[in-house]
Formats: C-alpha cells, structure tokens, sequence
C-alpha cells in the first residue's frame, strides 16, 4: 500500500474510532437525520446558530467508518460557516468524489475529507461519505432558530 493511501486510511479510521464532536448538542437550534437504506448507516446531526452562522456541530451515527470519519471530519471543518459557505463546501466535495481530475485542486479547501477519495473506486460508497452531509445541507437553512 502506497503511504499516502495508508495515511487516507489512518485518517478515516482514526476519525471512525475517535469521532470529533460525537454526541448530541445541548441546546441545539437545528437537528437532522439521514439513512442509508444500501447499508443501513444512521446518522443525526445537531447544530446551533445565529443569524446563519454555525455556532456549534456535532453528530450521533451508527454505520460503517467511512460515514462516521465523514460526520467527524465535516464537523471540525464547518464551525463558523453559513449556510451558503456550507453548500458551496458540500458542492466542492461532491465534484471531488465524481471527478478523479479534481484530487490536485481540492486538497486544501477540503482538509481531511481528501481522505475519503477512496470512495471513487466504490460509486455506491459515495452515499455513505455525504450521507451526514446531505442530512445537515438539506435542512440548515430551513432551521434558524429552531427544529
């Protein structure tokens, strides 16, 4: 195994062991929730925020590692963001995982979620790396201030 592709997997394990921001937000102003019927992965995500923006992300998941390094690494990233720069992160991950030809370009913005490249070779995988994604992305802006 090559030691960048050892090191992606590092990374996705020791996010799925050692989740960032596991358990639910006290107080939060927005809760959502996804499944994926393919394999069976749960996931809630809760947040707070004021007047757009995140204040606070955290997630609850059961699933395979590569949905719960997901939840993990999104929330570390998203603390802070609005719910346009959220979108436009989410967007930028999606032609990630679809376009092999983005890797080079998309390190940076993305952090450790490059870790998650693996998912190209698996088409059916990719909803288990955006499933708390989607959860978050298609209900942020609907809750401002309150579930």
């Amino acid at each position: 195994m090559s030691d960048l592709l050892q090191l992606y997997q590092d990374i996705i394990l020791n996010h799925n062991k050692r989740p960032l921001n596991y358990g639910e937000l006290d107080g939060h102003t927005g809760k959502a929730q996804a499944h994926n019927p393919l394999c069976g992965d749960n996931v809630t995500v809760y947040w707070k925020s004021v007047d757009d923006i995140l204040t606070g992300i955290t997630f609850e998941a059961q699933g395979c590692a590569i949905s719960r390094a997901s939840a993990s690494i999104m929330t570390g990233l998203l603390n802070g963001k609005s719910s346009e720069e959220i979108k436009d992160l989410f967007s930028k991950l999606l032609g990630f995982l679809l376009d092999p030809d983005s890797e080079a370009t998309m390190d940076e913005q993305l952090g450790d979620l490059v870790a998650l490249s693996g998912v190209r070779k698996y088409p059916a995988r990719i909803k288990c790396a955006t499933l708390a994604w989607h959860a978050l992305v298609d209900n942020v802006s609907k809750a401002s201030g309150g579930e």
